[in-house]
């Protein structure tokens, strides 16, 4: 159990090969995961744009990580992205197979 924030990302007119594509090159960097990084999810949002849930333990490592990731995102042709952040109250990960 953990605690950290939920940040969906609306991003209007975005598509599938922009996301694929700036995916590739964040887990690229020296730098991923990012710090204060637990998870993320994504996928079309229902109508012709892109839909992205990320958890990351603070509102602060978030936008740390995207000052770093705003380079890829603008590369790739990425729209302009629509941040909302809410707090976590518990976050479950599904554990690692020992």
């Amino acid at each position: 159990m953990a605690e950290g924030v939920i940040v969906t990302v609306e991003i209007p007119g975005g598509t599938q090969e922009q996301y694929e594509e700036s995916t590739r090159l964040i887990q690229a960097a020296e730098w991923f995961p990012p710090e204060g990084f637990i998870a993320h999810a994504a996928g079309p949002d229902g109508s012709g744009g892109w839909r992205i849930v990320d958890v990351f333990e603070s509102e602060q490592h978030f936008f740390d990580f995207m000052e770093k990731a705003r380079p890829i995102l603008e590369r790739t042709g990425t729209p302009q992205i629509i941040p909302s952040v809410q707090q976590a109250v518990n976050v479950i990960v599904r554990p690692e197979p020992k």
